[in-house]
């Protein structure tokens, strides 16, 4: 077993799915249909959907697990918020880098170990709004010609800069739904 085995909930089943069909097929459980998203958008997308964030966590049960099966409001909002990082980088490194490659990153993983179930509402909340203004801000400085270069994530997915921000789209809508904001 490995060390991020042997670091993860056991209530919460890992998410080994390959999400990237969505940028091929609509959402059947949040229904965006994601590969319409225009990518030069997700930055207002990504303003836009932190008002809703900070609402969410001002939530009283915001630390309650709904499921002992899946993640709290909080958690959920930690993950966007390093959705928000990770995707800032990946960006960052296709717009440096010929055919970037991305490191692994095992957001259930993570969850265990930075202990998102036990993190303040009050620190989150302003992390995850500067993190989303920091990746809306690159968003929107993406240029021209840069739409169409590509990086590999460490599994063999690749994404050019628009299917990236299509697919970091989806993560942040379809986690919205999960916690009906």
């Amino acid at each position: 077993m490995s060390t991020a085995d042997a670091s993860r909930d056991p209530a919460i089943a890992p998410d080994e799915k390959d999400w990237t069909w969505v940028l091929r097929r609509p959402c059947p459980e949040c229904g965006l249909v994601t590969g319409e998203v225009e990518a030069a958008a997700v930055g207002t997308l990504v303003r836009d959907s932190l008002p809703r964030w900070r609402q969410v966590l001002d939530r009283a049960d915001v630390a309650r697990r709904r499921r002992p099966d899946v993640w709290s409001d909080l958690e959920y909002a930690c993950h966007v918020r390093d959705v928000f990082s990770v995707m800032h980088d990946r960006l960052r490194l296709m717009l440096l880098e010929d055919d970037a490659r991305f490191a692994n990153w095992d957001q259930d993983a993570t969850a265990v170990e930075d202990d998102y179930a036990a993190q303040s509402p009050a620190v989150v909340a302003p992390a995850l709004t500067v993190a989303g203004e920091r990746l809306a801000a690159a968003v929107d400085t993406v240029p021209a010609d840069a739409w169409g270069r590509t990086g590999e994530r460490s599994n063999g997915s690749t994404f050019t800069v628009e299917t990236l921000l299509q697919y970091l789209w989806h993560d942040v809508a379809h986690h919205l739904v999960d916690v009906d904001a």
